[in-house]
C-alpha cells in the first residue's frame, strides 16, 4: 500500500509539472532572450509531444516489458539472434513511427531491457526517427531529391553499421549480459503471442495516427489518411479497450466506465480531439494502476519508464532552449555563428554541422525548414547532410536518457559513431553534389 501510493503521489507530482509548463501564461513575460526561449521550447514540447508522442510510448514500452516474451526478443533481436533478421527489423522499423529523438527512447529502453542485443538495439535508437518516411518525402520535396535519397540511404546504412560496431566494440560485455539473460528462466505469459501483437500493434497504431503530420496537398491517399487520423485513433482505441476486456481480468464495469468517459468528452469537446485522447490514457492507467496482476505491472513498468525519462528530457530541453534557442529567437549562442561556419563542403562545416545536429533538439519533420533557412543563407549541401543524419536522430535530452539506459561509455561511443559518420556522408555528398 505505501508503494502503492508513493507511486500516486509521485505520479500526481509530475502531473503538476507538466501542468505548469503547458499552461505557462509566456505571453504574459516582459522579457526575452534565451532563458524566454528554454521555457518557451518547454511549453511547446509539453503541448506538442509529451501527450500525443510520449505517453502512448510509455504504454508500449511498459507492454513490451510485461507482455513479451523474453525468449521472442532474444530470438529475433538478441546478440546471438541471425543477424540479417535483427538488423533488418530495427533499421527499418522506424518508417512507420513519425516519432523524434526522445519519443524513441522508451521504445529502445523497452527492448534493450527485455534482452534486445546492443547491436540491433542501437541500430533501432538511430533508425527510428532517422528513418521517418514522412520526413524523407518531405526531405525530397522541399530540399531536392539528391539530399532527400542520400538522408534515406544514409540513414538505413547508418543504423547497420553503427549497430554493428558498437556489437564489436562492447561484444565481451553483451556476452555476459546475454548469458545472464539466456539463464533467466522465461516467465510464463498467459495472453499468447498472437494477442500481444494485437495489444502492442494497437499502441503503435494509435501513436502513429495520432502524430500524422498534416501533408501539402488537399488530395491523395496521404491526406484522406490526415483527415480520417482522429477516427481511425479512435477505432484502435476501441479495439484496445475489447482486448482488455475480452483477455485481461480487468472488471468490465470499470473498462466500460472508462469508455464512455471518453464518448463523453468526444461529444462534448468534438472541435478538441486532445481531450478525449488524455481522458482515454487517465482512464487506462486508472484500470490498470488498480489492479496486482500483469495489468497493474503494465502500469508500474510504464511509470517507471516515464519517472527516469521525463525528469532527463525536461531538462535537456531547457538548456537546448537556452544555448541554441530556435528559429524566432536565439539562444546563447548567436545563429549567425552557427551559419558562418557551415558555409561550403569542408571538413569542419561537416563536423561542425554534425556536432551542432546532435545537440540540439528538433521535433519531428522541424528540421526541413530550418535547413530551408540555413541552405539560404549559405549553408553547404555536404552539411546539411550531415545535420540530416545527425540532428533527428540525436539530442541533448535524448543523450541524457541514453546514458540512464545504456550507461555512460557506450552512449558516448555511440554519439561519436553518429557525429562522425554524418562528418563523413557529408563531406562525400558534398563532394559528389559539386
Amino acid at each position: 500500500m505505501n508503494l502503492f501510493n508513493r507511486t500516486w503521489k509521485s505520479l500526481t507530482a509530475m502531473v503538476a509539472v507538466f501542468g505548469l509548463f503547458y499552461y505557462f501564461p509566456l505571453d504574459q513575460l516582459s522579457f526575452s532572450g534565451p532563458l524566454f526561449e528554454a521555457l518557451r521550447l518547454a511549453k511547446w514540447y509539453a503541448r506538442e509531444h509529451v501527450i500525443l508522442c510520449l505517453v502512448p510510448a510509455f504504454f508500449i514500452a511498459g507492454a513490451i516489458a510485461v507482455f513479451i516474451r523474453q525468449g521472442i526478443v532474444l530470438k529475433y533481436l538478441g546478440a546471438e539472434s541471425n543477424k540479417f533478421i535483427s538488423y533488418g527489423v530495427a533499421s527499418t522499423s522506424g518508417s512507420i513511427l513519425a516519432v523524434c529523438s526522445c519519443t524513441i527512447i522508451p521504445l529502445f529502453a523497452g527492448i534493450y531491457r527485455m534482452g534486445a542485443g546492443l547491436g540491433p538495439a542501437s541500430a533501432f535508437l538511430y533508425a527510428g526517427p532517422a528513418i521517418n518516411i514522412m520526413a524523407i518525402i518531405l526531405t525530397a520535396r522541399v530540399l531536392g531529391v539528391e539530399i532527400g535519397v542520400a538522408r534515406a540511404v544514409g540513414a538505413v546504412l547508418f543504423s547497420i553499421v553503427i549497430g554493428l560496431i558498437m556489437a564489436l566494440l562492447f561484444r565481451s560485455e553483451e556476452q555476459k549480459r546475454n548469458a545472464a539473460k539466456m539463464a533467466t528462466p522465461d516467465e510464463e505469459v498467459k495472453v499468447s503471442a498472437t494477442k500481444n501483437g494485437l495489444l502492442l500493434g494497437s499502441m503503435v497504431g494509435i501513436l502513429v495516427f495520432a502524430n500524422l503530420g498534416s501533408p501539402q496537398e488537399s488530395t491523395g491517399l496521404w491526406y484522406q489518411l490526415y483527415s480520417a487520423k482522429w477516427y481511425l485513433t479512435s477505432l484502435l482505441g476501441f479495439l484496445l479497450a475489447l482486448m482488455l476486456w475480452l483477455w485481461f481480468s480487468i472488471p468490465r464495469w470499470h473498462l466500460a466506465l472508462a469508455t464512455a468517459a471518453v464518448i463523453g468528452a468526444s461529444l462534448i469537446f468534438d472541435s478538441q480531439p486532445i481531450i478525449p485522447f488524455v481522458v482515454a490514457f487517465v482512464g487506462l492507467a486508472i484500470v490498470t494502476g488498480v489492479r496486482k496482476d500483469d495489468a497493474g505491472e503494465w502500469f508500474s513498468q510504464s511509470f517507471g519508464f516515464a519517472k527516469q525519462i521525463l525528469p532527463l528530457l525536461l531538462a535537456g530541453i531547457i538548456v537546448a532552449g537556452l544555448l541554441l534557442g530556435s528559429v524566432e529567437q536565439r539562444g546563447l549562442i548567436p545563429p549567425h555563428w552557427i551559419t558562418n561556419a557551415v558555409g561550403g563542403n569542408g571538413l569542419g562545416a561537416n563536423l561542425f554541422a554534425a556536432v551542432v545536429g546532435a545537440f540540439m533538439y528538433f521535433a519531428t519533420l522541424t528540421e526541413i525548414p530550418i535547413l530551408l533557412g540555413l541552405l539560404g543563407n549559405g549553408m553547404g549541401q555536404g552539411p546539411a547532410l550531415a545535420l540530416l543524419l545527425a540532428g533527428p536522430a540525436l539530442s541533448l535530452p535524448n543523450m541524457l536518457v541514453i546514458r540512464s539506459v545504456m550507461g555512460t561509455k557506450k552512449t558516448i561511443v555511440f554519439i561519436l559513431l553518429v557525429i562522425v559518420m554524418a562528418t563523413i556522408s557529408g563531406l562525400l555528398f558534398g563532394a559528389i553534389y559539386q
